[in-house]
């Protein structure tokens, strides 16, 4: 099985098809199983990589670092993969090992999807605090990941995948969602976010009870040229809700906006 031994965690990863370099990094319910819609469709263009975030799924986090050490984690996996710049698709809580890593490495983010995922803007706690009003809504901030990521139209209307998205969050050890709630994201200052340079797409549940619109509209209005895609009727995890819109709007977006360059 393909893991990489960083530092003395076991970071699993999931590598499918050629090409330019194309990381996903799931939210705090899920894992890699979580892109099972994404790296078919994008595995014969992209080298694609899923990742399992430390602590989740089957990697280990045996210093219990959590979050603190998500773009420390992609940084060393992609330098161990040989990937000098790749496209990176983060859901909710990857955003912090996709934005963590892009500020930090502008040069080597070709492009950057951040879904459902906004970034603590420093010197702005309005959208920490809109964040928290939404999610304390939907029932309170200690309800199971799980119960709060998916729309309550897509839960009705698709029992049996609702369910498959629950089993797939129960693949992570018991606590690791908590663990991650209690390491403080770093704000990304406004000048953090000009500096970017990748292309930058947001997308957004336009029924997402746990990052709502607003905050994802205010990011978007801090990074210079990004562009945002809401989706009517989808809650907080858009790439399960509504996979072929998701798909075609980040194939359309990398292949308009991202380098297709190798490695």
């Amino acid at each position: 099985m393909p893991f990489a031994d960083l530092d003395g965690t076991d970071l699993f990863y999931e590598e499918q098809g050629e090409g330019p370099g194309l990381v996903f990094l799931h939210g705090a319910a899920g894992n890699h199983v979580s892109w099972w819609r994404q790296l078919p469709a994008f595995s014969g263009r992209f080298r694609c990589v899923a990742i399992d975030h430390r602590g989740f799924g089957r990697s280990t986090d045996p210093g219990g670092e959590s979050a603190s050490r998500f773009a420390d984690d992609l940084e060393s996996l992609l330098e161990r993969l040989g990937i000098g710049r790749a496209a990176l698709v983060a859901q909710s809580m990857g955003g912090r090992a996709a934005l963590g890593y892009a500020v930090r490495r502008p040069e080597r983010v070709s492009a950057l999807v951040l879904a459902g995922a906004p970034a603590p803007i420093g010197g702005r706690p309005e959208p920490r605090g809109r964040i928290a009003r939404a999610r304390a809504a939907a029932g309170g901030a200690g309800a199971p990941a799980a119960e709060r990521a998916l729309g309550e139209r897509f839960r009705r209307r698709e029992p049996a995948l609702a369910f498959l998205y629950r089993q797939i969050a129960g693949l992570n050890p018991p606590g690791a969602a908590d663990a991650v709630r209690a390491v403080p994201p770093g704000p990304a200052t406004r000048a953090d976010l000009a500096a970017l340079g990748a292309p930058a797409l947001l997308i957004v549940g336009g029924d997402d009870a746990l990052t709502p619109p607003g905050a994802i509209r205010e990011l978007h209005e801090a990074i210079p040229g990004s562009e945002l895609r809401e989706f009517a009727g989808c809650g907080h995890s858009v790439y399960f809700e509504e996979p072929d819109g998701f798909n075609e709007a980040v194939a359309d977006f990398l292949a308009r906006r991202a380098e297709r360059t190798h490695p």
